[in-house]
C-alpha cells in the first residue's frame, strides 16, 4: 500500500524534523470548465514549498506524495533527481538535510475517484465538476507533498487557480482575484485536517454571535432546492453556544463552513473550519425525524472535534479512539441538553452501543486504546470500539468522576495543550486533578482490556413475593476474563394502569463476580428487574425468567424511552447470542412495535428483525417469518397517522419483506399510483425502494430500472439504478455485477451501490458460486486497490450470506495458506465470525420449531 507509514517511521521522522510551514499552489483549471467529463485520468498541478528544521545535519528522510508525476524537486537550492520518487511507496527521498531546510516539489497529481485525497466528480445533471478532499488518515499527500503524520504540525498557505464562477473553500477565509484564490496562513495544525473544496457549489451564508464566526453551508447546485439551511444553521448555533460555554475556550478557527459533498465515503470529516459531510444529509425526499437527529449528531460530533482533535491533536493513531469517542460523547450530551432531541441518550443506547457490543464480541476485538503499528491498521480501526465503546466508557467515567469535574479537566487540557499533540495520559492527568480520583487503574481496566462483561440479576423471594436476597452477577468470556468495576443503577418496574412504571431505583458499584445488593432485601419483587437502568455502564444485560416473561407480554407498556430501549437491546443481544430463538425475537418485535413511540428505536427494531430473518432464522421458517412481518407492517402502515414518520417507516419496512403476490401487488400499485395510502407521498427515493423490492422478487427488470433512471437522471439515481441491476435475480445479472465490481474502475459511490445490490439477502443461493471467487480475488484487490475500496470489498463481498460450515472452513484455509496482511486477516475473521454466529442462531431457531 502506497503511503503505509509505520509508527516507528513516524517516531523517527518526528525526532528528526520540526516542520514550520507549507506553501501550496494548486492549478485545478484543466478539464474542469464547461462540459467537464470524467475519464479517471485527469490530473491537477501541485507545487509545494515546505520549510522545516533538521535535528541532525546530513541526515536523510523522505516526504510523502501519492499518484504523482514529479517534474521538479529542489532541496536547499540543489535539484533532486525526480526519478528517485518511489511511486509505489509514495515517497520522495530527501538526502543531506541541513539545520534549516526548504524543499520545493512540483508535480502533476491524479484526481481521486475513490473518495480519498482530492476527489473529482462530474454531476450528471448539469455536467459540472465538483472537487473535495478527504485526508484522514493519511491522504493529504494525495494533493501536496507533505510529512503526512499528525504530530508534525505546521502552518499552511494555499493558493488555488480555479475555473471562473467556482467557489473555492479551505481552512481560512480567502481573498479572490478572478480565478485565483489566496488563503491566508492557517494556525498550526496537522496535515489530515487541511482541506480544499471547489466547484460551482451553491452557498448560503450566516454568522454566529453578531458576526464573530462567519458560517457557510454548501451543496451541489443541482441539490440547492433541497437544502434546508435554516435547520442546519440552528443546530450549528446551538452547538457553538454549548461547546464554547462548557469548554470555556472560544472557537479557535475563525470561520466555519459546512460542505455537503458528493460520493463521500464517511458521514463527515472534521477539517478545521471546513467540515465536509456526506451529501445524503441533504434530504431530497421525505425522511423520518431519526434522519434529522442523526444529521444533528453528526454536525455536533464534527464541531466537538474543532477543540478535541483539531486544536489539541493525538500524537499518533493509537489515540484515535480518544478523538472519536470524545466527539461522540459530547455530541450526544449537547443533543440532549441543548437541542430538541432530549432523548438522545436513548438513541445512543439503541444505535451506538449496539454497534459497540457487536464489534467487541468479534474475534478482532481490541482494547479501546489500541495498538496501531501502521496506517493500514488504523484504517480498519474506525469501528464500533473506537467510536461507540469509547464513548460508552467516557459516559461511565463521567458517572465516576462527576460531569462538572470531567468538564473542568477538559478545560485544563485545552488550555495546556492548545495547538499541540498529546497522549492519553495528558487528559487523565487533568481529570485526576479536578476529580481527586486515581484513574490509572480505571484506564487499565477499561481502556487496555477487550470484550464486554455480562450482568444479570440473581435473587430469591419468600412466599409473600419479597426479596430475601439479591445480587448482581458479572460474567466474562474465558478468552477475556477481566471482571470490571461498574457503576450501575437497578430499576424495579411494576405493571400499573399507566403502563410499566419504575417503582424504585438503586445505584451502586458492581465489582467482581457477585455483588450483593442489601438495599433490596425485603423489597417486593417487581414485574421487571432492569440491571443497568439509565444505561450508566458498558455491559450486556440479561433478564431473569420472571422479567423476561413480562418483557414478552408487555414490552410496549414500558413508558420511558431509555429503559424500553435497554430492554429491546437485551432481547436483540440474546437473539444474536442464540439464547433466544429468532422466531421468538421477531414475534416479540412484531407484538411490541406498535407501542414504540421513538422513531429511531422503531426503525432500528424493524431493521434488526429483518436482519434476523435473513441470517439467523431457520431457513425452513424464514418464509413464514417474512410473511408474518409483512402482514403486521401492512396493517400498521394502513392504521398509522397519515403523513407520519411511523407510516413511512412501516411502509419502508413492509416493502423490505414483502414476498406474497398480494403484498407485491400492493408494492407495485404504490409505485404505479393505482394504490394510494392517505398521507403517503411516493417521492423519488421511496419509488426506488419500491422498485428495488419488485426487482429482487422478479416482478420488475431492466426496462423498469432504465425508465426509473430516466425519471431520476441524477447521481443518486445512477447509484439506485446500479444497485437494482445488481439485484436482478438471475445468474447472468449477478455475473455482470460481479465483473463490474472486480474490475476496480467504478467510482466509489457506484461501486458501493453495485456491491450492495449484489449481496441481496433474498438471493443467497445465487451468490453461492461467488464464495470461491471472493477468495480468488481478495488478495489481489487488497494489494492493488486503494485502502477504502479494498476494505469495502473485503467486508461487503465476503460470502456472509453463504451460511455454512464450509464458508468457515474456507476462510480458515485461506488465512492459513495465503497468510494475508494482518488488517485483511482482521476483516476476514470478522466475516467468519458472522457466519459462525448465524449457524448457532439458526440451530437455536430450528430447535424452537
Amino acid at each position: 500500500m502506497a503511503g503505509n507509514l509505520t509508527r516507528d517511521e513516524a517516531r523517527e521522522r518526528a525526532r528528526l524534523l520540526t516542520v514550520e510551514s507549507y506553501g501550496v499552489e494548486l492549478d485545478i483549471t484543466a478539464g474542469n470548465g464547461e462540459g467537464a467529463v470524467s475519464t479517471g485520468t485527469e490530473r491537477f498541478g501541485s507545487v509545494t514549498t515546505v520549510r522545516f528544521a533538521g535535528a541532525e545535519a546530513g541526515a536523510t528522510t523522505f516526504i510523502d506524495l501519492h499518484d504523482a508525476v514529479v517534474t521538479e524537486a529542489v532541496l536547499n537550492g540543489t535539484p533532486l533527481d525526480p526519478s528517485t520518487y518511489d511511486g509505489e511507496k509514495g515517497r520522495l527521498p530527501l538526502p543531506s538535510l541541513a539545520e534549516a531546510n526548504e524543499l520545493v516539489v512540483k508535480a502533476e497529481i491524479l484526481y481521486s475517484r475513490t473518495g480519498e485525497g482530492l476527489h473529482r466528480m462530474v454531476d450528471p445533471v448539469d455536467g459540472n465538476a465538483y472537487l473535495y478532499t478527504q485526508f484522514e488518515t493519511a491522504d493529504a499527500h494525495r494533493m501536496f507533498a507533505c510529512f503526512d503524520q499528525p504530530d508534525l504540525k505546521a502552518t499552511y498557505t494555499f493558493t488555488v487557480t480555479a475555473p471562473e464562477g467556482w467557489q473555492v473553500v479551505s481552512n481560512t477565509a480567502p481573498e479572490q482575484d478572478g480565478g485565483v484564490w489566496r488563503f491566508p496562513e492557517t494556525e498550526k495544525m496537522s496535515t489530515y485536517i487541511t482541506a480544499l473544496v471547489a466547484g460551482p457549489y451553491h452557498v448560503v451564508r450566516d454568522s454566529y454571535d453578531g458576526g464573530r464566526i462567519p458560517l457557510g453551508i454548501y451543496c451541489r447546485a443541482s441539490l440547492a432546492e433541497f437544502l434546508d439551511a435554516d435547520a442546519i444553521f440552528d443546530v450549528t448555533k446551538q452547538g457553538f453556544e454549548y461547546f464554547e460555554r462548557v469548554f470555556d475556550y472560544p472557537y479557535p478557527f475563525g470561520k466555519y463552513d459546512q460542505l455537503f459533498v458528493p460520493e463521500f465515503n464517511a458521514g463527515a470529516m472534521e477539517n478545521a473550519g471546513c467540515v465536509t459531510f456526506l451529501e445524503d444529509y441533504v434530504f431530497r425526499s421525505r425522511v423520518t425525524d431519526a434522519a434529522y437527529e442523526r444529521r444533528a449528531e453528526t454536525i455536533l460530533h464534527e464541531m466537538a472535534h474543532m477543540w478535541f482533535g483539531d486544536l489539541v491533536t493525538m500524537r499518533w493513531w493509537d489515540d484515535l479512539w480518544l478523538n472519536e469517542s470524545f466527539a461522540t460523547y459530547m455530541s450526544v450530551l449537547c443533543l440532549a441538553e441543548s437541542t430538541r432531541w432530549k432523548n438522545a441518550w436513548t438513541t445512543f443506547a439503541n444505535l451506538e452501543k449496539a454497534w459497540a457490543y457487536r464489534q467487541d464480541q468479534l474475534p478482532s476485538t481490541h482494547p479501546i486504546a489500541a495498538d496501531i503499528p501502521d496506517i493500514r491498521a488504523v484504517e480498519v480501526n474506525f469501528d464500533g470500539i473506537t467510536y461507540a465503546k469509547g464513548a460508552s466508557v467516557l459516559k461511565q467515567l463521567v458517572a465516576y468522576v462527576g460531569l462538572e469535574n470531567f468538564l473542568e479537566g477538559v478545560r485544563r487540557y485545552f488550555q495546556r495543550h492548545a495547538w499541540g499533540n498529546t497522549v492519553l495520559a495528558d487528559l487523565l492527568d487533568a481529570l485526576e486533578e479536578t476529580s481527586g480520583r486515581e484513574l490509572t487503574s480505571w484506564s487499565k481496566e477499561w481502556l487496555e482490556t477487550s470484550q464486554v462483561n455480562t450482568l444479570r440479576p440473581s435473587y430469591e423471594v419468600d412466599e409473600a413475593g419479597n426479596f430475601t436476597g439479591f445480587a448482581v452477577l458479572q460474567e466474562a468470556v474465558p478468552e477475556y476474563p477481566t471482571l470490571r468495576s461498574h457503576r450501575v443503577a437497578i430499576g424495579l418496574y411494576d405493571k400499573t394502569s399507566e403502563g410499566l412504571v419504575r417503582r424504585r431505583r438503586v445505584e451502586l458499584d458492581v465489582v467482581g463476580a457477585r455483588t450483593e445488593v442489601a438495599e433490596l432485601v425485603g423489597e417486593r419483587r417487581p414485574d421487571l428487574v432492569l440491571v443497568n437502568d439509565d444505561d450508566l455502564t458498558y455491559a450486556k444485560i440479561r433478564l431473569d425468567e420472571h422479567s423476561l416473561r413480562t418483557l414478552v407480554s408487555s414490552i410496549g407498556e414500558v413508558k420511558e424511552s431509555l429503559p424500553r430501549a435497554l430492554c429491546w437491546s437485551a432481547a436483540w443481544d440474546m437473539c444474536r447470542d442464540a439464547e433466544m430463538a429468532t422466531r421468538d425475537y421477531v414475534k416479540l418485535v412484531l407484538s411490541g412495535i406498535g407501542g414504540v413511540s421513538d422513531i429511531t428505536v422503531a426503525q432500528t427494531l424493524l431493521r434488526q428483525a429483518r436482519t434476523a430473518l435473513g441470517q439467523y432464522a431457520d431457513p425452513a421458517w424464514r418464509q413464514t417469518g417474512l410473511s408474518l412481518m409483512a402482514g403486521r407492517l401492512y396493517d400498521l402502515a394502513r392504521a398509522a397517522e397519515p403523513g407520519s414518520d411511523f407510516q413511512l417507516n412501516y411502509i419502508q419496512a413492509f416493502t423490505s419483506c414483502a414476498i406474497s403476490d398480494e403484498h407485491l401487488d400492493y408494492v407495485k400499485g404504490l409505485l404505479e399510483g393505482s394504490e394510494e395510502l392517505e398521507g403517503l407521498k411516493v417521492d423519488t427515493d421511496l419509488r426506488w425502494t419500491l422498485l428495488r423490492r419488485l426487482v429482487v422478487r422478479g416482478r420488475a427488470g431492466e426496462a423498469e430500472i432504465e425508465a426509473e433512471h430516466r425519471r431520476d437522471a441524477t447521481a443518486a439515481g445512477e447509484r439506485h439504478a446500479a444497485a437494482c441491476r445488481a439485484a436482478i435475480p438471475a445468474p447472468e445479472a449477478k455475473r455482470a455485477a460481479w465483473d463490474r465490481i472486480i474490475a476496480g474502475d467504478l467510482p466509489n459511490a457506484v461501486f458501493r451501490a453495485t456491491l450492495g445490490g449484489f449481496v441481496e439477502p433474498d438471493q443467497a443461493e445465487l451468490l453461492e458460486p461467488y464464495t470461491e471467487e471472493f477468495f480468488s480475488e481478495v488478495g489481489r484487490v487488497w494489494s492493488e486497490w486503494s485502502s477504502d475500496m479494498s476494505q469495502t470489498f473485503a467486508e461487503v463481498a465476503y460470502p456472509f450470506l453463504n451460511i455454512s460450515q464450509a464458508t468457515v472452513e474456507r476462510t480458515d484455509a485461506y488465512i492459513e495458506t495465503e497468510k494475508p496482511p494482518s488488517a485483511l486477516v482482521r476483516l476476514l475473521s470478522e466475516g467468519r465470525d458472522g457466519v459462525a454466529r448465524a449457524l448457532r442462531a439458526r440451530a437455536k431457531d430450528a430447535a424452537a420449531g
